[in-house]
């Protein structure tokens, strides 16, 4: 062949291959004036770094138990053929519109959501019918904690149904499952940009009476945490928290922990709330003693010790009937304030199980109790101010200082 006539040839060939090439490629719709701005996603998995286009508002409240004598008192209304939104949703009916703005509700639900297992050897045994999730769906609760000492009721069967009954209800769930790596993963709820990640832990010191079956092992279902020795959870904590971090921008853990009836936390609840604050916990929330508790401010993050009882059908008529519902706001950078909401637990015996705010007197008289409780924190939780505002807080220089 002519020298110039396969040159021709080859310049054609190479015009023919590229443009099949360019007809069977894939085609941008990206306009030719976005290219030059636009950029491959990062590699990371952490958060985006978009800012969220407001901050959110978080409210916890403290033992929920929908079964026992719940159940008992809101069946009976129907006997009697009382009907309709009020029975249906009797324990929440009073503090729902407390809720109003909450981009997340979290409480701690203990009880298991089953019919089935056996009771295990203890002292008392509640569980509630799969069909009582409704309760939470319709109250606006997003997530419970199922790390406590009644989650194990009755049994591995009663801890498979209730992650089923809630994975069914699009409630998020932390702190129990079928193995201990499955009860320390957290649950990660987006909201409004930020996903927020939380933990569970069950951890109730020296002397109690709950059996070590409550506990998840590497092969066995349960709660996450230790029964008695804070150091084990120590080290769960820091690891769980900084794992969270890399996935979310908010981590918060929710410590079912210390002595029933006690009027303050232990030394190692308080030595464990500062290992979450230095592991990166924008707050830390504490139950189980079934009655309030102090709070403090660690850096800028606030502690919640203990809520007390919520709407708790595990007794009739307590004793101590103060409670309180938190209203936390954060952004990116964590906790910007919050408000409190004193309440009481019942009317027993007109209206048990159904706790409702207060005003006045007995609103006062429940802050003064909190005041009183957290008079020995370094820095109490500013919030428990007479007459103040939520306070915003300023990023301490580091963790715990």
């Amino acid at each position: 062949m002519n020298p110039t006539r396969r040159s021709d040839f080859w310049s054609f060939a190479l015009v023919c291959t590229l443009g099949l090439a360019l007809a069977c490629a894939p085609r941008s719709t990206v306009r030719p004036d976005e290219l030059e701005t636009r950029t491959a996603p990062p590699l990371s998995a952490g958060p985006s770094p978009a800012e969220p286009a407001r901050p959110i508002t978080v409210v916890a409240g403290g033992d929920v138990t929908l079964g026992f004598h719940y159940e008992e008192w809101v069946d009976g209304l129907r006997a009697k053929g009382q009907s309709g939104p009020l029975v249906d949703g009797w324990g929440f009916s009073e503090v729902k519109p407390l809720f109003a703005g909450a981009d997340l509700v979290v409480v701690n639900l203990e009880c298991p959501f089953t019919d089935r297992g056996e009771p295990i050897p203890k002292n008392f045994n509640f569980r509630a019918r799969p069909s009582t999730v409704s309760v939470l769906v319709e109250a606006g609760v997003r997530a419970v904690s199922l790390a406590n000492n009644h989650l194990m009721d009755y049994g591995p069967d009663g801890v498979v149904d209730t992650i089923a009954t809630l994975d069914a209800a699009g409630i998020a769930h932390f702190g129990a499952g079928r193995t201990l790596a499955e009860a320390r993963r957290p649950a990660i709820v987006e909201v409004a940009g930020l996903k927020v990640a939380l933990l569970g832990y069950l951890i109730l010191g020296e002397k109690h009476p709950e059996p070590a079956v409550v506990w998840a092992t590497e092969t066995t279902a349960g709660v996450a945490g230790h029964p008695s020795d804070w150091t084990v959870v120590e080290k769960m904590v820091r690891e769980d928290v900084a794992a969270a971090k890399t996935r979310a921008d908010l981590v918060i853990p929710f410590f079912h922990w210390g002595r029933e009836g006690s009027k303050g936390p232990d030394t190692y609840q308080i030595a464990l709330a500062k290992v979450a604050v230095e592991s990166g916990a924008a707050a830390v929330l504490g139950s189980h003693p079934h009655v309030l508790q102090g709070m403090e401010r660690i850096g800028k993050v606030p502690v919640f010790y203990s809520l007390g009882n919520f709407v708790f059908g595990g007794n009739w008529n307590p004793r101590d009937k103060d409670s309180v519902l938190v209203k936390a706001r954060f952004d990116r950078g964590g906790y910007l304030g919050g408000e409190l909401f004193p309440l009481k637990t019942d009317r027993f015996p007109d209206r048990p199980i159904q706790p409702y705010p207060l005003t006045g007197a007995e609103a006062e008289a429940v802050m003064q109790r909190l005041r009183n409780a957290s008079a020995t924190f370094a820095t109490p939780l500013p919030e428990l101010t007479p007459s103040s505002p939520p306070t915003p807080v300023a990023t301490p220089s580091s963790p715990g200082s």
